[in-house]
């Protein structure tokens, strides 16, 4: 494209950017973080984008879990290996139920940026800017705090490095070997009917190893690893351009600070900055669809984002909410069935379906989301499309952030172990849940 660079974005209007005070620290910053070494490679990228072609086909199922927000604090072993154990887990649940690969992408390694629906926050008649993720300011109420800060970006960057650094380790050393499941185990979990059912599963693909390597058809180095790619909403666009560099082999421009980035709903207007920047890079890419976007807005957003229709490379990530997902979700899908264009489904059904509570702690109902999740499956049975994943917030801590699910949990049992700074996230039990949902969903006959 010879009328894109990393920076053309700055020829548009830019939503969810932060306003800084010092334009010149933070210009120095994007150049200082140019020249750091990429995050990810683009060979990696490649391999991810193939293999979201094949979930895009019906051949794979995307899993795509993690925090709402990465906070610098979670950059810790036991936080990192909790998320991965839980999205194994999940995941294996998928593989037995499905019969096909699942791509496992974490939302992790950079997910420190989030939008907000007002620059400013009011207490008590004091008024300083929204918290917007641990790369632009900190959380506590206080004028220090909240100022906006370029230099955290390169804390961001290195929290990435040692996270990714992390999981590589673990998804490559035999961590994740699934002769070894045990591996996975969270402590506190015990008595749960979910994991019980895992546990019978695990019994059972264990079973079917043994009898598989006893004939010779399979070797310890094909099941003693996985791959595990990192995603985060690319809101941040100084960040984001100065992690965009030109594969060795010259063929294109790659986002090298992580594998999978998307847009959220909030920055895909069609002339905006956000779009500018990402029709030039070379990742898959997701595309979150919320109930404004018409059938026009949609497809205008495809011809751009994927002119030369790539399979793989863009994922609609549809997030309408329990109550909307019957009438928002069939025109869209006509829409794009109309133009033919490879895209992957995939179902967000936690972003439509925040409440809150009487007492003013935001909320997710687990029944509202499981009901949008059928929904969907449904939904594009009928139009003879496929559901290729699932794009959720999840944690490994032993969290009651959503109400509802096999636990039961009340309005009241949320001041019990809420932990997220920003959004509500699933926790172990109710992540499983969703996945044994899946892989029933999946065995149905059409």
């Amino acid at each position: 494209m010879s009328d894109w660079t990393p920076s053309s974005w700055n020829n548009k209007t830019a939503a969810q950017q932060p306003r800084y005070n010092d334009r010149g620290l933070l210009d120095a910053v994007v150049s200082e973080l140019s020249e750091r070494p990429p995050l990810v490679t683009s060979w990696e990228v490649e391999r991810l984008k193939s293999q979201l072609a094949l979930a895009a086909g019906g051949k794979a199922f995307l899993l795509q879990g993690g925090d709402c927000s990465e906070s610098f604090q979670a950059c810790r072993a036991d936080p990192i290996a909790k998320k991965l154990k839980v999205l194994l887990q999940m995941s294996l649940v998928l593989v037995y139920g499905m019969n096909k690969p699942v791509i496992r992408v974490g939302r992790i390694a950079g997910q420190y940026a989030k939008p907000r629906s007002s620059d400013t926050e009011t207490r008590d008649g004091v008024t300083l800017p929204s918290y917007r993720g641990d790369c632009v300011n900190r959380i506590p109420f206080t004028a220090e705090d909240r100022e906006n800060r370029p230099e955290l970006l390169v804390e961001a960057y290195s929290r990435s490095a040692q996270t990714l650094n992390y999981l590589r380790a673990l998804a490559e050393g035999g961590f994740a070997d699934i002769h070894h499941p045990e591996n996975w185990e969270l402590d506190f979990v015990t008595q749960s009917k979910k994991s019980q059912q895992y546990h019978q599963i695990v019994g059972g693909i264990s079973d079917s190893l043994r009898f598989i390597e006893t004939i010779g058809g399979v070797t310890n180095g094909d099941l003693s690893r996985v791959d595990f790619y990192t995603s985060h909403e690319a809101l941040l666009l100084p960040y984001e351009q100065s992690m965009t560099r030109q594969s060795i082999s010259g063929s294109g421009w790659y986002n090298l600070g992580t594998h999978y980035p998307w847009i959220g709903d909030r920055t895909r207007a069609h002339d905006g900055a956000h779009i500018e920047y990402f029709r030039g890079i070379e990742n898959p890419i997701g595309l979150k669809v919320g109930p404004t976007a018409s059938p026009k807005d949609l497809i205008d957003l495809i011809e751009t984002l994927n002119p030369d229709r790539q399979p793989g490379r863009l994922t609609l990530i549809c997030r309408f909410g329990a109550q909307k997902i019957q009438a928002c979700l069939p025109p869209l899908i006509e829409a794009v069935q109309k133009v033919k264009h490879p895209v992957l489904w995939s179902v967000d059904p936690m972003h439509g379906n925040t409440i809150t509570t009487d007492h003013g702690i935001k909320t997710r109902h687990f029944d509202q989301i499981l009901s949008e999740v059928r929904d969907s499956f449904l939904v594009h049975q009928q139009h003879d499309t496929i559901v290729g994943g699932i794009h959720l917030e999840l944690t490994g801590n032993d969290v009651t952030e959503c109400i509802g699910g096999a636990g039961g949990l009340q309005p009241t049992d949320l001041a019990r172990a809420y932990e997220s700074k920003v959004d509500p996230r699933l926790n172990y039990e109710q992540a499983m849940e969703i996945a044994f949902l899946i892989a029933g969903q999946a065995r149905k006959p059409n």
